[in-house]
């Protein structure tokens, strides 16, 4: 497991009774996580001052429940030199996957020692965290995404890091359409990043379905890498697929045309003052050796 121990604004204060209790920077959250199984608090007494807490529905989603009215609907963190914007989002969320870093720092390291400008594709790029990665390196940046609000928050924080002169195009799409679109235009691409969810749906109410479709879509991503490509990973965090199954899928595809090297794991998150690591979804990587 990859786990992600250097976060400054960012902390695991407590984990029970299916939640996580987290600090970030100057707001703690309480959210559900069904990796928590365990009853015991650790630390029972962080509990009793909480900004907010994301309560499930009995019949499905749920809401926040702000306990500070002084808090604020929106607020930045920073990791290393990367700042992003957060707020409460529907689902649980804050806009940004803390455990990424993981991935943030890799691609960075491999834009830095290439000698060549480097174009990059994120798919299912959400709210651009990996994009302003590659931007912060001098990448070309490509950012599609099915959501006209995701596109517009990543905007946000491409604004925050004081990026907006560098090359980078948004564009709210469905992800299969559009990489048909590039392969028939001829576009190539250095590296090429994925964060597909379980299931979606596209900017025309396309069906997206992880299981049915992450094979083909790699597949014709293998059509639009560079003559001498550089990376190319996919996140997961449906339950469904284990790191193996994006192996092979990185195998029969990637792999077939342009040989190197296959990586995959589990990322994770430490807790703070404890032995204990939370996991936190899956990556495979396909590399040049």
């Amino acid at each position: 497991m990859k786990v992600i121990n250097d976060w400054q604004d960012y902390q695991i204060l407590d984990m029970a009774n299916g939640q996580k209790l987290e600090y970030w920077k100057d707001i703690s959250l309480l959210r559900p996580d069904p990796q928590i199984i365990w009853n015991d608090k650790k630390y029972p007494n962080l509990w009793q001052n909480i900004d907010a807490i994301y309560e499930r529905s009995s019949t499905g989603g749920g809401h926040w429940t702000i306990k500070n009215k002084q808090m604020k609907s929106q607020w930045q963190i920073m990791y290393q030199d990367l700042t992003f914007n957060l707020k409460l989002m529907g689902f649980k969320h804050t806009g940004l996957f803390p455990e990424q870093a993981y991935n943030w720092n890799y691609i960075r390291r491999v834009i830095q020692e290439c000698e060549h400008p480097v174009k990059v594709l994120n798919l299912f790029a959400y709210t651009g965290a990996a994009s302003i990665a590659a931007l912060k390196e001098g990448a070309d940046v490509v950012h599609v995404d099915s959501s006209r609000g995701m596109i517009d928050w990543a905007k946000e924080n491409v604004k925050a890091n004081h990026l907006e002169d560098k090359p980078i195009r948004f564009l709210v799409d469905d992800v299969v359409k559009f990489v048909k679109r590039e392969v028939r235009r001829g576009n190539k691409y250095d590296i090429i990043l994925m964060d597909p969810p379980s299931f979606g749906r596209g900017s025309k109410n396309e069906i997206w379905n992880i299981e049915k479709d992450l094979y083909e879509l790699v597949k014709m991503c293998t059509e639009l890498l560079s003559d001498d490509p550089l990376l190319f990973i996919i996140n997961s965090y449906s339950t469904g697929l284990s790191k193996t199954i994006l192996e092979n899928i990185l195998n029969l595809t990637i792999n077939k045309k342009k040989n190197g090297k296959i990586t995959s794991d589990e990322l994770g998150l430490p807790m703070k003052n404890s032995n204990l690591i939370l996991p936190c979804g899956i990556f495979a990587r396909w590399e040049k050796e």
